[in-house]
């Protein structure tokens, strides 16, 4: 009950979107140091995929605790957007947010779309019967890979998402540092150029591959 209580307060429903913000963002984090090892060639990205299927259960815990996880995030941010807008007086609707970033204004519906686009994603490259395995069954990811990002349209929609994430990580980060209260106007300048270079890094690593794909694999 005081769980169910803190969360129907605005302070909860923060908590609950820095909480789940730094899961995924650990999980942005560790998807891309596995997927930047398509640089290494076949042979380790495809033992890559075979050790995580070695998980088994615990592999679909953690998908599992994904999905939970960018649910609560999604259910939160729409949450706290429907309480602010019924806080704020009808007569400022049309004021432009001149404080804001176009990172903060696209928030509530650049998460959507990246949620459309995991589903996409994992049939694309991770759960699709279009994929390829090996005589054990173990999916091909290197092969996958450069079969998928093959297709210019794949690869412009890839990279148009993490354009997104992007921009998405970009408020994020910093908003986070905000929700734990270190909002300072001596730091947090510092904060938003950390939260750009950050998630232009993430987005630099990740849109290289489809990238290298078009360019080398053709």
């Amino acid at each position: 009950m005081r769980v169910a209580r803190l969360y129907d307060s605005t302070v909860g429903k923060k908590a609950v979107m820095a909480a789940t913000g730094v899961l995924l963002f650990g999980f942005v984090i560790t998807h891309l140091l596995g997927n930047l090892q398509f640089y290494l060639g076949p042979e380790a990205l495809n033992a890559y995929g075979r050790n995580l299927r070695h998980l088994g259960a615990l592999l679909w815990a953690a998908r599992l605790g994904l999905l939970a996880a960018v649910l609560l995030h999604i259910s939160a941010a729409v949450q706290l957007w429907r309480l602010n807008k019924q806080a704020r007086p009808s007569h400022y609707e049309k004021l432009t947010a001149a404080g804001s970033s176009y990172a903060s204004r696209t928030m509530m519906w650049s998460g959507p779309i990246l949620a459309l686009f995991i589903g996409y994603h994992l049939y694309h490259l991770t759960l699709g019967a279009h994929l390829l395995h090996d005589a054990d069954g173990f999916p091909l990811v290197y092969q996958n890979v450069v079969a998928g990002f093959s297709d210019p349209l794949a690869s412009g929609l890839y990279i148009v998402a993490m354009s997104f994430l992007g921009m998405h990580l970009m408020h994020g980060i910093w908003s986070m540092f905000q929700s734990i209260g270190w909002n300072h106007p001596k730091y947090t300048p510092l904060i938003k150029r950390i939260a750009v270079l950050t998630a232009a890094l993430i987005v630099a690593g990740n849109i290289s591959i489809p990238v290298a794909v078009l360019l080398f694999h053709q």
